[in-house]
């Protein structure tokens, strides 16, 4: 017969579990500690207000101007990201379902036609918000016709026009201004544009951009590599501006697509418009307080335009403000900067 351990089952619990060694408790990964101590730097440290395009300095860039920067444009850096929540949106095989759609209705697109001598015209329509010089709150200008020339192989002068404002031309070369010596008078001359690039593109150039979703993607991040804020909404831009403002080849146009689904952040609006008033679902990316949204035709793919949306109140005014809104509606080959196609 076995002996029976008098002592209480609560001693005898006590004694085992001092014998034992303790449980070893689980630290959280380098990556969530990282988050952690991310979070309470952020918690700790006072909100910082967002940089601000002043109305009478620069309007918004968005579309930029892919072939110059019209005179008097300054460009603000913007503020470091603010950790806010993803937009919680789904649409049917999500943002990378979405743009492989595109990509697929774009390679089965017909090619640019544009020669070497000839210019890449782009017709769209645009709105844009920005601050008044005197402070108050953003004023967002009227949907307004914007037309812009770029020479296909980069050799020739474009020229921009929009509604409302004179024409500008995009010159090869931005005059600058020297100082020879105190007290001199400034001597005015050009700094050369210098090598086409992804965001100083030429026609010739996006027509050789790589096919590869993964290799273009590379492209594109080196090429945004300088700058403020986040780089993966840089490239998602970049790739933005190319679309809206350039007339890619299929394959090209169809690999664009492809890399910035491969761009981390990316979700799906199930329902927006573009500045023409055209309802699509639309992928989206989140940097700064603003929400950056390529709208797409809902039944053939195809790309419609793109808005920048505030997501968090910010001296432009309450989340939900529109920055800019623009509507892509003919893409053609003129022989001359001011010619419309016939």
């Amino acid at each position: 017969m076995n002996d029976i351990d008098p002592r209480p089952q609560d001693a005898l619990r006590a004694e085992l579990t001092e014998l034992l060694p303790p449980p070893a408790v689980p630290e959280f990964a380098p990556e969530r500690r990282r988050e952690l101590r991310r979070a309470l730097m952020a918690s700790a440290r006072p909100a910082r207000p967002a940089a601000w395009w002043t109305r009478k300095a620069v309007r918004f860039a968005v579309p930029a101007v892919v072939c110059g920067v019209a005179a008097g444009a300054v460009l603000v850096a913007a503020p470091p990201e603010p950790r806010e929540p993803r937009p919680a949106v789904r649409a049917e095989g999500g943002a990378a379902a979405v743009l492989s759609r595109a990509a697929l209705a774009a390679a089965s697109a017909p090619a640019p036609d544009a020669r070497p001598r000839q210019f890449v015209y782009v017709e769209s329509l645009v709105s844009r918000a920005g601050l008044p010089a005197g402070g108050g709150a953003a004023v967002v200008e009227p949907v307004h016709r914007r037309q812009v020339w770029l020479s296909a192989d980069g050799s020739r002068p474009g020229l921009l026009r929009e509604e409302g404002s004179p024409d500008s031309e995009l010159s090869l070369r931005v005059p600058v201004y020297e100082l020879d010596g105190p007290g001199a008078e400034p001597r005015k001359t050009f700094l050369e544009s210098g090598e086409a690039s992804v965001t100083d593109p030429t026609h010739a150039f996006v027509a050789g951009l790589p096919t590869d979703p993964e290799a273009l993607l590379r492209l594109v991040r080196e090429q945004t590599r300088t700058g403020g804020g986040d780089a993966d909404q840089r490239a998602f831009a970049a790739i933005g501006t190319l679309l809206a403002e350039t007339w890619a080849p299929p394959k090209v146009t169809a690999a664009l697509f492809e890399a910035a689904a491969r761009i981390p952040g990316v979700v799906v609006v199930p329902s927006a418009r573009d500045a023409a008033g055209r309802e699509g679902v639309a992928v989206a990316r989140t940097a700064g307080g603003e929400r950056t949204q390529w709208v797409f035709d809902r039944s053939t793919s195809g790309f419609l335009g793109a808005r920048t949306v505030l997501v968090s109140a910010a001296d432009a005014g309450p989340a939900g403000t529109v920055l800019s809104e623009t509507a892509v509606l003919r893409k053609a080959a003129v022989a001359r900067a001011g010619q419309l196609p016939g």
